[in-house]
């Protein structure tokens, strides 16, 4: 049997593994705009089309976005690191100065995303200090609209890709 996992090595270790990182967008009934920060995204199925997020049960946005049944995921491109750093932060409006449109459902996306996906929720489960949302995606834009690099997340800073030479 191993011994305990400590947390900051273990997240320090997972910092390692380089992610996407998105914006989550959302409207609530009453108009306003939700939105946060989520690096912890992936595809889950083709047939039918579902991904996943993973979101800290202390999130105080998520609840309010979980109460609409759906949200959008719109992917930052490696410009983007400003508009990241912003949906990170609590007591703004997020939405503000930020380029975006809705999607057929109403939920707010990043007119200039890499490409972006409208949800409805399908399934939550508890895993540890978050929550495992899947979503069904209902809309997605049209990807030749799109142009640019992803933003990655590495090692607790925002990075851009270096392309590397072909090999074979």
């Amino acid at each position: 049997m191993t011994g305990a996992i400590d947390p900051r090595a273990y997240r320090d270790a997972l910092g390692r593994y380089a992610s996407g990182v998105v914006v989550i967008g959302a409207t609530a009934a009453d108009g306003q705009r939700l939105g946060f920060t989520c690096q912890s995204f992936h595809s889950v199925s083709l047939d039918p089309p579902l991904i996943s997020i993973s979101v800290a049960q202390t999130s105080t946005t998520y609840p309010m976005i979980r109460e609409t049944g759906r949200f959008a995921v719109s992917v930052l491109g490696d410009n983007h690191h400003k508009v990241a750093s912003a949906f990170a932060r609590k007591g703004i409006d997020r939405w503000g100065g930020v380029a975006h449109t809705g999607t057929g459902t109403g939920n707010p996306v990043l007119t200039e995303s890499l490409m972006w996906l409208d949800c409805e929720i399908d399934a939550e489960h508890e895993a540890g200090d978050h929550h495992i949302v899947v979503g069904r995606v209902l809309e997605m834009s049209q990807l030749e609209a799109h142009r640019g690099e992803p933003l990655l997340f590495y090692r607790g800073g925002f990075h851009g890709i270096a392309s590397l030479p072909a090999t074979g």
